[in-house]
């Protein structure tokens, strides 16, 4: 369904804009936009008609006679409803770039664009690129390194401005002579970097909107790749470039709400309170100014959970101030969950209760009966038993009257090793019992050997046992007797 106004309300509303439009004066002072690199002047005008923002204007510039935009009017009480005062222009232009803003004064609005001067500028913008083809064919005949990237024709004919691109300082005045004889005019060569060449051919981004820098953007500052890493924008070069090859000139004017937006967060690893309790700061969001926080897990609880809370900026608090964890409220459901899966039924919990009593029953009467016997008594343990209960208290087994001591293992002794030159090395004699008679020494036999002799001496034990010598000096028959003793 349709609304359309009443008629007399149209006529009402023409008759009042048409009263609104004759009370105003014309502008004195026009900002203009004008050229291939949207370069602005602020011009005098001194014409009857009133131009609004948007309309087409011939103006004089330090180039020659050329077509350009109304942006705005600097005096007040304009034909432009959207003027501003020349304080808010110089304020716009030094944010934007201060001696680095393609601004001028040098120049005049001559008047209001024209049917004619319209249709003149459409044909120059249609040579454009048979220019360019005819420009590039010298450049190769000269042999220079050098790319042509754009040619801009002007309404006067006074210069044609030619932009190019080359990684070297180029001697191009025979290339200039060239050109003005082709092109009959005076020749401008202008050297232009990557990002000023997608200025002048581009025209849309992976956005979907107009390049930056042919739409809005006029100071073309290089930008860095700390940029892109504060934004938390891919690293990759083919995602975060523009059309010229570099980085996308976005990451560069968006940059300062960046700085100060990140001022606000906290950086990660700090220890914060939130309002479901104190954790430690994971990752941030700039642009949300949103805090992700891993939350200590509650105390006392035995099967710990860590837990992670996205929390505005706004409701951090100091850990001191924030309250303690809550815990799980479904954990007591899991404990019971599980308390009903391992619980066992209530037959073999009775069964296990009744082997608890049982053994508890053996163990009081083990000890009721003291130490458990090693084995069967033997008749020598039941005279010893006896023997000791008859003794009188106090007397110690093995005493004359009071029977046999127990016996005592006898603990053997290690083997010596027998020392080097001891000729009478051998096996140790066998321990002499108590009551026995000491040996008395024999009497000297022809052959013993008398104290000092070296030569029966022998560096290893047992060699006269071994030899034909020792068994004849063992035999009493040596081959020269020697000294009976204290002779």
């Amino acid at each position: 369904m349709s609304i359309f106004p009443l008629q007399q309300f149209e006529a009402d509303l023409a008759e009042a804009d048409r009263e609104a439009y004759e009370r105003l004066k014309p502008p004195t002072s026009i900002v203009v936009r004008f050229g291939s690199m949207k370069m602005v002047g602020e011009f005098p005008y001194d014409g009857d008609a009133k131009p609004g923002c948007g309309s087409k204007l011939v103006v004089k510039t330090h180039r020659g006679v050329e077509v350009g935009e109304m942006l705005t009017s600097t005096c007040p009480n304009s034909g432009c409803s959207k003027s501003v005062t020349r304080q808010q222009m110089l304020e716009y232009i030094e944010n934007s770039g201060g001696p680095d803003y393609p601004f001028t004064t040098e120049g005049r609005v001559i008047r209001i664009a024209t049917i004619d001067d319209l249709n003149r500028q459409s044909a120059l913008d249609a040579t454009r690129p048979d220019i360019v083809r005819k420009a590039r064919a010298l450049v190769d005949e000269h042999d220079l390194p050098m790319k042509i990237v754009d040619a801009e024709p002007i309404l006067g004919g006074e210069v044609l401005t030619l932009f190019f691109t080359s990684e070297h300082r180029i001697d191009f005045r025979e290339l200039v002579r060239a050109m003005a004889r082709e092109f009959h005019a005076r020749i401008e060569l202008r050297q232009v970097g990557a990002r000023d060449e997608a200025r002048l051919i581009a025209d849309y981004e992976r956005c979907g909107q107009h390049c930056c820098c042919k739409n809005f953007l006029k100071v073309l500052k290089p930008v860095s790749m700390k940029s892109a890493k504060v934004q938390k924008a891919t690293l990759d070069p083919l995602k975060i470039s523009g059309r010229c090859g570099r980085l996308m000139c976005c990451l560069r004017y968006e940059d300062e709400t960046y700085d100060s937006l990140k001022k606000n967060l906290p950086r990660r690893g700090t220890r914060v309170g939130t309002p479901e309790g104190v954790g430690v700061v994971i990752d941030t969001q700039i642009l949300t100014q949103l805090v992700l926080v891993d939350l200590d897990p509650p105390e006392g609880d035995p099967n710990p959970q860590r837990k992670q809370v996205a929390v505005p900026v706004e409701d951090l608090v100091d850990p001191a101030d924030a309250p303690k964890r809550a815990s799980d409220p479904f954990r007591g459901m899991r404990q019971a969950k599980v308390e009903r899966r391992v619980a066992p039924s209530p037959d073999a919990k009775d069964a296990q209760q009744d082997a608890y009593r049982e053994r508890a029953q053996r163990d009081d009467a083990r000890q009721q009966r003291g130490p458990k016997p090693r084995g069967p008594a033997s008749e020598i343990d039941e005279i010893m038993s006896g023997l000791d209960a008859d003794a009188p208290p106090g007397a110690t087994p093995g005493e004359p009257g009071q029977g046999p001591a127990p016996k005592k293992r006898k603990r053997r002794r290690k083997k010596k090793p027998a020392a080097p030159g001891d000729a009478q090395a051998g096996p140790p004699a066998p321990s002499a019992p108590p009551d026995a008679q000491p040996r008395q020494p024999r009497e000297p036999r022809a052959g013993d050997r008398a104290p000092g002799d070296e030569r029966a001496s022998s560096s290893r034990p047992g060699r006269n046992r071994r030899s034909k010598r020792g068994r004849r000096r063992r035999d009493g028959r040596g081959d020269s007797p020697g000294p009976a003793p204290g002779a």
